[in-house]
This record gives C-alpha cells, sequence and structure tokens, in this order.
C-alpha cells in the first residue's frame, strides 16, 4: 500500500487539533481567561450544545483546553487555554489579522 506523502505534514496535524470554526472560536473566547461552559455558549450563540460538548472534548483530548472542577455545591466546572493551547494565540491572530484585511 502506498502511503501519503502529506501524512505526517505539520499543515495536517495543525488542522486535526485546530481544524474547525468553533474549535478556533473556543480558542479565542478563552484568550483572556477560564470559561465556564453557559458563558462559552453565550459567547458563541450559533454553535449547538451538542457541537460545543464535542468541540470541547476533543480541544481537551489535544491538551489545548484543560477542565477544571471545583468542589462546591452547586458543582462549577471551567474550561481554560492549556500552556499548548496559549501557543495556538498568535496563529490564530494571524489568520484574524488576514482575514479581516483582505476580506
Amino acid at each position: 500500500m502506498k502511503k501519503n506523502l502529506d501524512e505526517d505534514c505539520g499543515i495536517r496535524k495543525a488542522m486535526k487539533l485546530v481544524g474547525s470554526k468553533w474549535k478556533v472560536m473556543l480558542i479565542r473566547k478563552m484568550r483572556d481567561g477560564a470559561k465556564r461552559y453557559g458563558e462559552l455558549k453565550r459567547l458563541i450563540p450559533d454553535v449547538s450544545e451538542k457541537m460545543l460538548i464535542q468541540e470541547l472534548k476533543e480541544l481537551m483530548d489535544a491538551g489545548l483546553v484543560a477542565k477544571i472542577a471545583y468542589a462546591e455545591v452547586p458543582p462549577r466546572v471551567e474550561y481554560k487555554l492549556t500552556e499548548k493551547g496559549e501557543k495556538a494565540l498568535p496563529i490564530l491572530d494571524s489568520i484574524v489579522a488576514f482575514g479581516e484585511e483582505n476580506f
């Protein structure tokens, strides 16, 4: 079987991590600190509940976002960027700047 030469390409790996519009938006919304689920839902009203849950899980699985559960009543959960997630911010900022300048 012939191996795809682009299989290990850095762009493919990066797109796998942050390649959806919702992931990009979630990362950018968490740039200034931890956010609760409801706050993320309000900040990105177009995302469905199912997609928000799925994208947060994938970001956590990729190590870009951490889930913080507080031992309180009622329970409180927040999502925040990890160090790895923060490394994506300058790249995403460049993409946003490109879009604003050219479209």
